[in-house]
Protein backbone atom coordinates (compact mmCIF):
# COMPACT_ATOMS: atom_id res chain seq x y z
CA UNK A 1 0.00 0.00 0.00
CA UNK A 2 1.01 3.18 -0.89
CA UNK A 3 2.49 5.34 2.51
CA UNK A 4 1.03 8.48 0.63
CA UNK A 5 -2.33 7.37 -0.36
CA UNK A 6 -4.49 9.74 0.59
CA UNK A 7 -8.14 7.90 1.99
CA UNK A 8 -11.57 9.42 0.75
CA UNK A 9 -13.88 10.71 2.75
CA UNK A 10 -16.45 8.35 3.79
CA UNK A 11 -19.98 10.75 2.69
CA UNK A 12 -22.83 8.99 4.45
CA UNK A 13 -26.35 10.94 3.99
CA UNK A 14 -29.65 9.93 5.60
CA UNK A 15 -32.82 11.99 4.59
CA UNK A 16 -34.40 14.43 7.73
CA UNK A 17 -37.71 15.54 5.45
CA UNK A 18 -38.88 15.43 1.71
CA UNK A 19 -36.10 18.59 1.09
CA UNK A 20 -33.62 17.98 4.68
CA UNK A 21 -30.86 15.67 4.53
CA UNK A 22 -27.52 15.22 7.29
CA UNK A 23 -25.14 14.39 5.66
CA UNK A 24 -21.79 13.34 7.89
CA UNK A 25 -18.26 13.43 6.84
CA UNK A 26 -15.92 11.16 8.30
CA UNK A 27 -12.46 11.15 7.82
CA UNK A 28 -10.02 8.81 9.56
CA UNK A 29 -11.16 9.95 13.59
CA UNK A 30 -12.68 13.14 13.03
CA UNK A 31 -16.57 14.07 11.60
CA UNK A 32 -18.22 16.52 10.06
CA UNK A 33 -21.86 16.84 10.07
CA UNK A 34 -24.03 19.10 7.80
CA UNK A 35 -27.47 19.77 7.36
CA UNK A 36 -28.26 20.30 3.80
CA UNK A 37 -31.80 22.01 2.17
CA UNK A 38 -32.24 20.40 -1.79
CA UNK A 39 -35.70 21.84 -3.09
CA UNK A 40 -37.56 20.90 -6.23
CA UNK A 41 -36.01 23.71 -8.34
CA UNK A 42 -32.66 23.25 -6.83
CA UNK A 43 -32.99 19.55 -8.16
CA UNK A 44 -34.29 20.70 -11.64
CA UNK A 45 -31.66 23.16 -12.13
CA UNK A 46 -28.56 20.92 -11.57
CA UNK A 47 -29.90 17.83 -12.08
CA UNK A 48 -33.24 16.57 -12.87
CA UNK A 49 -32.32 12.86 -13.22
CA UNK A 50 -30.28 12.31 -10.65
CA UNK A 51 -31.50 10.86 -6.79
CA UNK A 52 -30.70 14.19 -4.52
CA UNK A 53 -28.71 11.20 -2.85
CA UNK A 54 -26.51 10.91 -5.60
CA UNK A 55 -26.88 15.00 -6.20
CA UNK A 56 -25.30 15.42 -2.36
CA UNK A 57 -22.75 13.26 -2.86
CA UNK A 58 -21.46 14.32 -6.15
CA UNK A 59 -21.73 17.98 -3.85
CA UNK A 60 -19.89 16.80 -1.01
CA UNK A 61 -17.35 15.48 -3.31
CA UNK A 62 -16.93 18.58 -5.04
CA UNK A 63 -16.38 20.82 -1.87
CA UNK A 64 -13.88 18.10 -0.61
CA UNK A 65 -11.50 18.81 -3.53
CA UNK A 66 -11.83 22.26 -3.25
CA UNK A 67 -11.97 22.75 0.68
CA UNK A 68 -11.66 20.71 4.21
CA UNK A 69 -14.48 19.43 5.34
CA UNK A 70 -14.47 22.05 8.76
CA UNK A 71 -14.88 25.05 6.51
CA UNK A 72 -17.88 23.65 4.54
CA UNK A 73 -21.01 25.13 6.20
CA UNK A 74 -22.66 23.10 9.09
CA UNK A 75 -26.21 24.33 7.56
CA UNK A 76 -26.86 25.77 4.19
CA UNK A 77 -29.12 25.41 0.74
CA UNK A 78 -27.66 23.38 -1.60
CA UNK A 79 -27.82 26.19 -4.77
CA UNK A 80 -25.64 28.27 -1.89
CA UNK A 81 -22.43 25.93 -3.09
CA UNK A 82 -22.96 28.18 -6.60
CA UNK A 83 -22.33 31.55 -4.68
CA UNK A 84 -18.92 30.37 -3.45
CA UNK A 85 -18.30 28.73 -6.76
CA UNK A 86 -19.49 29.46 -9.70
CA UNK A 87 -18.31 26.47 -11.67
CA UNK A 88 -20.12 24.06 -9.26
CA UNK A 89 -23.48 24.31 -11.95
CA UNK A 90 -21.32 22.74 -14.73
CA UNK A 91 -19.14 20.71 -12.61
CA UNK A 92 -22.09 18.99 -10.97
CA UNK A 93 -23.84 18.22 -14.29
CA UNK A 94 -20.99 16.75 -15.75
CA UNK A 95 -20.14 14.40 -12.93
CA UNK A 96 -24.02 13.58 -12.89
Amino acid sequence: MNPNHHTKPQIEIAQQSPTIYLVTITESTSKSTHVVTITATERAKYTPTATPEALLRASFEFLLEREPKESIMRQFSLSTIESYFPDYPTEIRARL
